[in-house]
């Protein structure tokens, strides 16, 4: 099992200052971003504190590539304002260059150089330090990756996770008072990503930055991010700790973007909405109204003395824990099937009979979705 760095609270550091430009905040004030007639921001207010790694975490087009591109200064400013460090990056008709910024953009191509040895690859990012400073921060950023043995290398002769470290390196040679990561990990196959994502947040913490990561994997961003703020069509949902989002979803979209769920049709009656496996708290949702309960995997709980009765259809083992799918009665004549997650080495056979409740902890009331 990989080790998981504690997590911070945000703001709080995690590692030395930024040598040149010390504690800096990123803030994005009421930001608004469209495309001719598409809007693609609707009011984007959000800050990024000395330190922290936020994740911009949503489905494609919903506008958080867009929200990177207008911090690093890659495309105006329509209305708004950006800030950093309390100094007004962007407002409409007012633009500092990107170059002045003191961002660094990782991309998820990473953009290396071919022709370029690693260690010219790292130094581009410094072609305005003087040549005097080049040499000592290009060793400096190589170090702080674990790649200062293969400076003289060049990009076809590394692994992808060893080209995404050249990148990150590169982005903080020039000592960036913030990091821009654009799907910076989504090149690699699953297990490589899992080693390098573990790899940049160790580094992310030592630099002690201000970070801004922007991903669609929610694995991921509850992996790298000290706060997600989960966005749809331009809109940011709900922002907060990943604990937050995940056992407290404000959204039913949150809940399911989150991970995994089971839907139970219900109604409240007497505050509680009552499914086939059991009740739950309906707070704020009208009497008679007709919910829904989405319960996580993990919130089904599996025994044997309850009166729940279900069938066990499937029983696989993924690693860390074990998939059971289900099938029980719905109470309306037919068939509800669901999916439950246990502790790694539990063994359910096909057929036998076991009780299903849920696990308050890790089920939500919503309203029915929408057609």
């Amino acid at each position: 099992m990989r080790h998981v760095p504690a997590r911070r609270h945000p703001g709080q550091r995690a590692g030395p200052r930024c040598p040149r430009t010390g504690t800096v905040t990123l803030e994005f004030h009421d930001i608004h971003h469209a495309y001719g007639d598409l809007p693609v921001l609707r009011g984007i207010g959000l800050s990024v504190a000395p330190g922290e790694i936020v994740c911009l975490l949503g489905a494609s087009g919903c506008g958080k590539t867009t929200l990177l591109r207008l911090a690093a200064g890659l495309e105006p400013l329509q209305a708004g304002r950006i800030e950093l460090g309390g100094q007004v990056m962007a407002k409409p008709g007012r633009e500092v260059p990107p170059e002045r910024r003191g961002v660094g953009f990782v991309f998820q191509d990473y953009a290396l150089f071919p022709h370029l040895s690693v260690a010219e690859n790292v130094a581009f990012g410094l072609r305005f330090a003087s040549r005097a400073e080049r040499a000592p921060r290009v060793s400096e950023a190589l170090a702080l990756v674990g790649l200062d043995t293969y400076r003289d290398a060049y990009p076809h002769m590394l692994s992808g996770g060893q080209q995404q470290r050249v990148a990150l390196a590169r982005a903080l040679a020039p000592r960036p008072a913030v990091l821009l990561l654009d799907e910076a990990f989504a090149s690699l196959d699953a297990r490589l990503r899992e080693q390098v994502r573990d790899d940049t947040l160790h580094v992310l913490q030592n630099a002690g930055i201000a970070t801004l990561l922007v991903t669609h994997d929610a694995e991921e961003a509850m992996f790298m991010g000290d706060r997600i703020a989960l966005m749809r069509e331009g809109r940011i949902l709900q922002l907060g700790p990943p604990e937050a989002l995940y056992f407290g979803p404000t959204d039913r979209y949150v809940a399911t973007f989150l991970g995994e769920v089971n839907r139970l049709p219900s109604r409240v009656r007497g505050g509680q909405a009552t499914t086939a496996i059991g009740a739950l708290p309906a707070a704020g949702q009208p009497e008679g109204a007709a919910v829904e309960v989405l319960v996580r995997p993990e919130g089904l709980q599996i025994g044997t003395a309850a009166a729940h009765q279900a069938e066990v259809e499937a029983c696989r083992m993924l690693g860390a824990t074990t998939l059971v799918h289900l099938a029980l009665p719905d109470g309306a004549g037919g068939v509800l099937r669901l999916h439950a997650r246990l502790p790694a080495g539990r063994r359910l056979s096909r057929g036998e009979r076991v009780t299903v409740a849920i696990d308050p902890e890790r089920a939500f009331v919503f309203p029915p979705e929408a057609p």
